[in-house]
């Protein structure tokens, strides 16, 4: 039998191993914001202690301090496929990129593991994802010594079983599902061999992986356009109100026309869609659901692209809140003929075993310059802001209703 973990190396052992909007957000912010500073948080939200990690932590960061893009895999990330896109100045500044410790800091504070990332965000962005993997893994090792690597095949095959059983053979030719699973996974082992069965034996659509270093080592395609923090950086760049705009505006001049499906949540998606207009609606591919009733997120799209006058046959709907095949099949019932769709899975994948609880845990931007920025989610309890205060003024700006938020209580 063989172990779900490797214990005889760094959990993260390439810079490639995170998700691709990592890199193309970097990109973006190497061209338009070089000079800021920025400060995130890690949340574990189901509160958790994980203190007793800080020691194993530590000794990983060490090892992510080592890290260099290799040969291969910067010929990869600017093969022809991404060089249309990725510049020449962006690739230079990858194959000089180290991490730098100075920026993290770890402690165990209030009886929580407390990490803040503190620097330029050209050079703590990339710190998110093998921040989460790292602790997740580390976690799962610790709790969870004795899982196997066919604890997780097997589940994942009577996954397969179940869709076969429960979805015809049209809907399963619709099934579009993309890897998503790196932040949460049970460990880069259980995440590599869900990517390779998935890519073999899906009886759906497998369209590919947000991890870089996986869609390197398996010829896949990679996935992924931008996150929250894209949004939220911009709440102290400008006016608060014309953030959201700001943010997809910049986002069109640094990519023109591709990598063009936009994320909804980060200021609720009904004020998403105020700003939504026929300009950015013609502009981007598609929008994206991360919070909230994912039928509801769509009727509110659908009708938006039709009260502009756009055919939403025409445009990618992507949804990627907490699924599992079972929540995606009703979804797909419902927005197949309507648009085009596709589901990107992450826990549901790569942290799927009898008896393994999987962590809740995100790493958030928090500040700016040192001022407070925010995410009013769809679904409040994954709202994020430290300073109430600010809170209060944003929520007034962009018409949230803050009697569920966590933040408020």
């Amino acid at each position: 039998m063989e172990s779900a973990f490797d214990r005889n190396n760094g959990v993260i052992q390439s810079l490639l191993d995170t998700d691709y909007y990592t890199f193309t957000m970097m990109q973006a912010v190497l061209h338009q914001h070089p000079n800021v500073d920025v400060e995130y948080q890690f949340i574990v939200r189901s509160r958790e202690s994980l203190v007793h990690l800080i020691p194993e932590i530590r000794q990983e960061l060490e090892k992510l301090a080592g890290l260099q893009m290799r040969e291969g895999e910067q010929r990869f990330l600017f093969n022809k496929r991404f060089r249309e896109y990725l510049t020449p100045d962006f690739e230079q500044f990858l194959g000089l990129f180290r991490f730098n410790l100075r920026y993290i800091h770890v402690a165990a504070v209030d009886g929580q593991l407390s990490i803040r990332v503190r620097g330029p965000m050209l050079h703590c962005i990339m710190f998110e994802q093998p921040v989460l993997a790292m602790v997740s893994e580390l976690r799962n090792r610790d709790k969870y010594p004795e899982v196997e690597l066919e604890d997780v095949t097997r589940r994942l095959y009577q996954k397969f079983e179940w869709l076969e059983k429960n979805a015809s053979r049209d809907e399963l030719a619709e099934f579009r599902v993309s890897d998503f699973s790196t932040r949460r996974r049970l460990s880069f082992k259980a995440q590599r061999e869900v990517v390779k069965i998935m890519r073999s034996d899906f009886p759906g659509v497998f369209v590919g992986t947000s991890n870089a270093h996986l869609a390197y080592e398996f010829d896949l395609p990679l996935i992924g356009t931008m996150a929250h923090q894209w949004l939220m950086v911009h709440q102290q760049l400008g006016r608060l109100r014309e953030s959201q705009n700001a943010a997809l505006e910049n986002w069109v001049h640094e990519y023109r026309g591709r990598l063009g499906i936009a994320l909804t949540d980060c200021i609720s998606t009904d004020f998403f869609l105020k700003d939504f207009d026929l300009y950015f609606a013609k502009l981007y591919d598609g929008l994206r659901q991360d919070s909230g009733d994912p039928i509801l997120w769509a009727d509110k799209v659908l009708a938006r692209y039709r009260e502009l006058g756009i055919d939403p046959r025409t445009k990618d709907l992507m949804f990627s809140d907490g699924l599992n095949f079972e929540k995606c099949l009703p979804i797909l019932r419902h927005v197949r003929g309507q648009a085009r769709f596709g589901f990107g899975m992450g826990t549901s994948l790569a942290c799927d075993v009898e008896g393994v609880e999987p962590l809740s845990i995100v790493m958030k931007l928090v500040r700016v310059h040192g001022e407070p920025v925010v995410k009013f989610s769809d679904d409040p309890i994954k709202n994020v802001c430290e300073d109430p205060s600010f809170l209060r003024y944003a929520a007034q700006v962009f018409n949230v209703d803050l009697a569920h938020s966590p933040l408020e209580a």
